[in-house]
């Protein structure tokens, strides 16, 4: 599976998921338990992982845009996102749960704001173009 594929600008590598089953496998196969990963707080977005074990503050605001910019509470209300930050070890599935579902415990918020995420998506379709 080919997942989104991110720089931040000091050079780290973020995957996201594109969807439920590549989220699955994201979390399942391509993390280690200090990396952190980033997931919006309502459902419906990309599991993020940045692949490094000490992502700066500015890696983790700069991955929380592209989180956001990606997840289904953008699209519906073009507001300001929550984004949970976690460490790897922090999840785990319960039998039962949906594909791409997982369960989080000691994540902590941050908000993006409308403008970053406008922002973000404005000089990426710059880019791709």
């Amino acid at each position: 599976m080919k997942f989104r594929e991110f720089y931040t600008s000091s050079n780290k590598l973020v995957l996201c998921g594109k969807n439920a089953e590549q989220n699955e496998d994201l979390i399942k196969n391509h993390i280690s338990p200090e990396e952190t990963v980033l997931h919006t707080k309502a459902p419906g977005s990309p599991f993020c992982v940045i692949k490094s074990n000490k992502p700066t503050a500015k890696d983790i605001k700069e991955t929380a845009i592209i989180c956001a910019a990606y997840s289904k509470d953008w699209k519906k209300n073009q507001n300001d996102v929550e984004v949970h930050i976690f460490k790897a070890s922090d999840i785990s599935k319960q039998k039962g749960m949906k594909v791409g579902t997982f369960s989080v415990k000691n994540a902590k918020g941050l908000i993006v704001k409308k403008q970053a995420i406008i922002k973000f998506l404005e000089n990426y379709k710059k880019l791709s173009k």
